[in-house]
């Protein structure tokens, strides 16, 4: 059971796993999962399951998927402002970074100082 709404865990492909995000796009999904990965952190990725539509026209939508890694003490909050996540290029991960709204993670600026 999750301790907050930030930590929960689920089964995915029957492997318990702590998750990371929910209904993230193919690309998002590409994101993160070379992030945790270079970061060592074995990752797990399943498709969302579709929403329930009223109408027909609804019933199109893109496919979403649900990221989980298989260390249940993984917090994407406390990994962020823990900085305990590094980039491939060696910079520690920021939020922004995280993200997806800066494409180099600028470690120097405090989150706080971000404009």
């Amino acid at each position: 059971m999750a301790i907050n709404k930030n930590h929960e865990f689920e089964d995915l492909d029957a492997i318990k796993c702590a998750i990371v995000e929910k209904n993230v796009s193919a690309e998002r999904m590409v994101f993160l999962k070379n992030l945790l990965s270079y970061n060592k952190y074995e990752v797990v990725i399943v498709e969302s399951p579709a929403p329930k539509v009223e109408t027909p026209e609804e019933a199109i939508l893109p496919t979403t998927y649900t990221i989980g890694v298989t260390d249940l003490t993984f917090n994407a909050i406390n990994a962020i402002f823990g900085r305990l996540l590094h980039t491939q290029d060696g910079h520690i991960v920021t939020l922004f970074y995280w993200q997806q709204k800066e494409i180099v993670s600028d470690d120097t600026v405090p989150y706080f100082d971000h404009q």
